[in-house]
């Protein structure tokens, strides 16, 4: 999942790469290419199955809550064989992932990936219905030159993924990468959708290419909580949650008018397709959701917002006939909620602990029918929301009691934060106003709440790996005056 504003427009660098070693394979995979048919698409609702959490439950414990969920897709950030084996005793299509690192060495080696498919999908498939293989996840986010490098491999790994499974005469599976809505250069108007100036030639390009060529699909993960959290005073909130209300928006050279902020953004991904003359190929929703809980400063974070967010968005993309969007009216779009759980080792802002339906225990955050078919009548009434508008006051960053601590970690986390400079922990020290009381616990919250208040700005979050959380209580005692950030 990657956090960025999206409704006017956002600006990235230009980079261009060589393409010589796609050109090459693409030539010797289409020389051999088989013909695929157009295949129907089920609008049922899939889940994502994160597994960043110490507490959650086993893999067959996880898979049954699945079904009870009555999802009928599932889509994994890995490969492993546990779950795949489990997975064969089920009904669920399966979606499967290679991660980032491993992109280069699959776009390079064709024994390796020969020998890969023979060892990680052959012995599940087609007993557990594999569907989709991702090629990495969101892997155009990331701007280290090491990631540069890794963006024009992407698609040379997926001919020779595609070839090797084509030779083992595997022929359901498709292939295709999750891309985040900042492979846009600009978004808004829908119809002024662009792809980034640094990728679209010599990476968006050759993908919709393969894509289109062996009928896969465009998998986006697309998050209206973010542009609207970014910008609440400019985008109702009705509009974003994709309540039936009389906020429209009307798209000035298309004539299309929306009636929520989720079409927008499929459509100007779909206008920034059709610029590079692929208007054809489908598209998937791979992650979509809203957190049911947040920081102090994370506006609109709620269980209210979340389960009306998803129960509308169920009924949206299982509508009989289809809906599709204004763009692509009657258009069948495979979605994937994010995610199955609240995953409590995500680092980031508070809002990526909760994205889940279910605790870690199992019990559901707020109830929701994936299948649609539940009125709204028919749900328990929910808690209001208390925080669709911005909070304005002081917080302070403390250690989680309700953790056990291991005063290890804790320890380190100290001086992490003691050692970043600019007088960070002076209070603390022996003879000063916050030595006493002389206690790790009370020592840490003093660290964790004044890093944070030197470098909130630069990126730093109130979360020290789980240790930390943040209050609106003021922890200063005597003269010991606790550094806070003020909303």
């Amino acid at each position: 999942m990657t956090f960025f504003p999206l409704f006017l427009f956002s600006f990235f660098s230009t980079r261009r790469t060589n393409t010589t070693m796609f050109c090459c394979l693409s030539l010797i995979y289409f020389l051999s290419l088989t013909s695929f048919t157009e295949a129907k698409i089920s609008s049922k609702i899939g889940i994502n199955y994160g597994q960043l959490g110490n507490n959650l439950p086993s893999f067959s414990k996880s898979i049954q809550l699945i079904q009870s969920l009555k999802a009928t897709r599932v889509k994994l950030y890995n490969t492993d064989p546990h779950i795949l084996n489990l997975l064969s005793k089920t009904k669920l299509q399966v979606s499967i992932m290679i991660s980032n690192q491993e992109i280069s060495l699959f776009s390079s080696n064709q024994t390796f990936v020969d020998e890969w498919v023979r060892t990680k999908i052959l012995p599940f498939y087609p007993k557990t219905k594999i569907r989709f293989l991702l090629v990495g996840n969101e892997v155009l986010s990331y701007y280290s030159d090491q990631d540069k490098q890794t963006w024009v491999n992407i698609v040379p790994a997926m001919y020779r993924i595609k070839r090797s499974l084509n030779a083992y005469n595997v022929k359901k599976i498709k292939i295709s990468t999750p891309l985040a809505m900042d492979v846009l250069e600009s978004s808004f108007p829908p119809s002024n959708g662009t792809f980034r100036s640094d990728i679209s030639q010599t990476v968006i390009k050759p993908l919709l290419s393969f894509l289109n060529r062996t009928k896969s699909f465009f998998f986006l993960d697309v998050y209206p909580y973010f542009p609207w959290s970014s910008n609440p005073t400019q985008i109702q909130l009705d509009y974003a949650l994709l309540r039936r209300s009389n906020t429209t928006y009307t798209d000035p050279s298309s004539k299309l008018t929306y009636t929520n902020l989720l079409d927008q953004m499929l459509d100007s991904v779909s206008f920034a397709m059709e610029k590079l003359g692929y208007r054809n190929v489908r598209l998937v929703i791979s992650e979509t959701g809203w957190p049911s809980s947040g920081d102090f400063d994370q506006i609109g974070a709620n269980i209210y917002n979340a389960a009306t967010y998803n129960r509308n968005l169920v009924r949206k993309i299982t509508s009989k006939p289809p809906i599709g969007t204004p763009a692509r009216p009657g258009a069948v779009i495979p979605t994937f909620i994010f995610s199955l759980y609240n995953e409590n080792q995500k680092g980031g802002p508070g809002t990526e602990r909760n994205w889940g339906l279910l605790h870690p225990n199992g019990s559901r955050v707020y109830e929701v029918d994936l299948k649609g078919e539940q009125k709204e009548s028919e749900y328990k009434k929910l808690p209001m929301a208390t925080n669709n508008t911005p909070y304005r006051g002081k917080i302070w960053c403390v250690v989680a009691h309700d953790n056990v601590v291991n005063s290890t970690d804790l320890g380190n986390a100290v001086t992490y934060a003691c050692g970043q400079g600019n007088g960070t922990c002076d209070a603390i020290q022996p003879g000063k106003n916050c030595y006493e009381p002389r206690s790790l616990m009370s020592h840490a919250s003093y660290a964790f709440s004044s890093y944070w208040k030197q470098f909130k700005e630069k990126g730093a979050t109130c979360y020290f790996n789980g240790l930390a959380v943040q209050t609106n209580k003021d922890p200063s005692h005597g003269s010991c005056k606790y550094p806070s950030v003020t909303i």
